[in-house]
C-alpha cells in the first residue's frame, strides 16, 4: 500500500487503562498509545466515577499521540470499544468516554465509526500479537479471555466482517487478575500488582505448595486462591514464595481447563488473551499444547490495537473487499 494511505484508529477506555491505536490498511500497527489510570496504594481497583474522570484528563495527550502517527494520513475509518461484551446488557460507563472522542474524530474526519466490544479487541489484538491471524479464516476457534475483570473460555466463529463468540465457559466466582490483584494488595503491592509479583515470583527459591485447585468440566473457582495464599503470606512473610505459588496456581487451573477444553472439543485452535495472559510463568505452564497461541504482553494487557484492527476488518468488508484472513 502507499506510505500516506488512510489509517484507522481505535479507542478504548477500560476499566484500567486509557489507549488508542492506530493500523494500516495492510493491517500493522503502527501506534498502541496507552496510559494506566491511577490507582491510590491500598486500593483494589477505581469506582467507575473515578475512572470516567481520568480518561477524561488522559485522552487528550493520548488523541495528540495519534495525531503524531498518523503524519498527516487520512482516516478511513474510526472504532472503539462501547460495551465489556458482546452480550445483550454489558455496559460500563467507564466506555462512555472513548465512545464520545471516537465520535468527535469520526465526525471531524468524516470518517465511519464503528463500535465492538473490549473482549473482542482482546481477541484480535492476541490473533495479531501472536502470528495467529489465519485462524480467522478458520471455522472456529477458541479463546480464553483471564485478565481483572474477565475469566471465560469462549467459542470463537469468524465471518466477513468481525466474529461472534459464544461463552463456554470460565470462572464461577473471582476473576483471574482479580484473585492476584487481591493477594497483591494484602501483602502492600501497588494495584495492578501482576507485573511485580511476576518479578518476585522468578526470584523464589522455596518449594512452591500445591493449592487445591477447583476445577470441573469447563467451570472453575478461583475465590479459594485469595484465602490460601493470605494464609501463606500469614504464615511466612515471604512474597516471593507467595507470588510464585499464585502464579503456580493459575497455571495449573487454566492447564486444566484447556485438558478438558481439548477433550470437548478436539484439536481446536487456542487464543490466550487478557493481562493475566502476559505472564511469563503462566505462558511457559501451558504452551507445551500445540496449535496455542499467545498474545505479546503489550498486547495482553488493555490496549486499543484490536480495535483498531477489529476497525479494518469491518471497514473492508462493508467496502467489498474480501479481506480473510488479514
Amino acid at each position: 500500500m502507499i506510505g500516506n494511505s488512510p489509517c484507522f484508529v481505535g479507542i478504548d477506555t477500560s476499566n484500567y487503562t486509557t489507549s488508542a491505536s492506530v493500523a494500516d490498511m495492510d493491517g500493522n500497527i503502527i501506534a498502541n498509545l496507552k496510559q494506566l489510570l491511577p490507582v491510590d496504594d491500598g486500593a483494589r481497583g477505581l469506582r467507575q466515577s473515578d475512572a470516567v474522570f481520568a480518561h477524561v484528563k488522559n485522552l487528550p495527550d493520548i488523541l495528540d499521540g495519534i495525531g503524531e502517527a498518523l503524519c498527516g494520513r487520512g482516516i478511513a475509518a474510526v472504532g472503539c470499544s462501547v460495551s465489556p461484551r458482546d452480550t445483550e446488557g454489558s455496559y460500563m460507563p467507564c466506555f462512555l468516554v472513548g465512545k464520545n472522542a471516537a465520535h468527535a474524530f469520526a465526525a471531524a474526519s468524516g470518517a465511519p465509526l464503528y463500535g465492538f466490544s473490549h473482549q473482542n479487541g482482546h481477541i484480535m489484538a492476541a490473533l495479531y500479537s501472536s502470528g495467529a491471524m489465519h485462524l480467522l479464516s478458520e471455522k472456529e476457534f477458541a479463546a480464553f479471555h483471564v485478565s481483572g475483570g474477565t475469566t471465560e473460555i469462549l467459542l470463537v466463529k469468524p465471518c466477513d466482517s468481525s466474529f461472534s463468540v459464544e461463552l463456554i465457559g470460565g470462572t464461577s466466582d473471582l476473576n483471574g487478575g482479580q484473585a492476584i490483584d487481591r493477594v497483591g494488595v494484602a501483602m502492600g503491592l501497588h494495584f495492578p500488582c501482576g507485573r511485580e509479583m511476576e518479578g518476585l515470583a522468578l526470584k523464589n527459591t522455596e518449594k512452591i505448595p500445591k493449592f487445591k485447585l477447583s476445577v470441573k468440566g469447563l467451570e472453575c473457582n478461583i475465590s479459594g486462591l485469595e484465602n490460601q495464599a493470605r494464609k501463606l503470606y500469614s504464615d511466612t512473610g515471604n512474597r516471593e514464595l507467595t507470588s510464585a505459588s499464585v502464579f503456580d496456581f493459575m497455571g495449573r487451573t487454566l492447564n486444566r481447563l484447556t485438558e478438558n477444553l481439548t477433550e470437548e472439543y478436539g484439536d481446536i485452535p487456542i487464543v490466550y488473551a487478557g493481562g493475566v495472559m502476559s505472564n511469563s510463568i503462566i505462558k511457559n505452564m501451558l504452551s507445551a499444547r500445540k496449535n496455542t497461541f499467545f498474545a505479546l504482553p503489550e498486547f495482553s494487557s488493555d490496549n486499543a490495537a484490536g480495535t483498531a484492527l477489529l476497525c479494518r476488518k469491518k471497514y473492508l468488508s462493508e467496502n467489498g473487499v474480501n479481506n480473510g484472513s488479514i
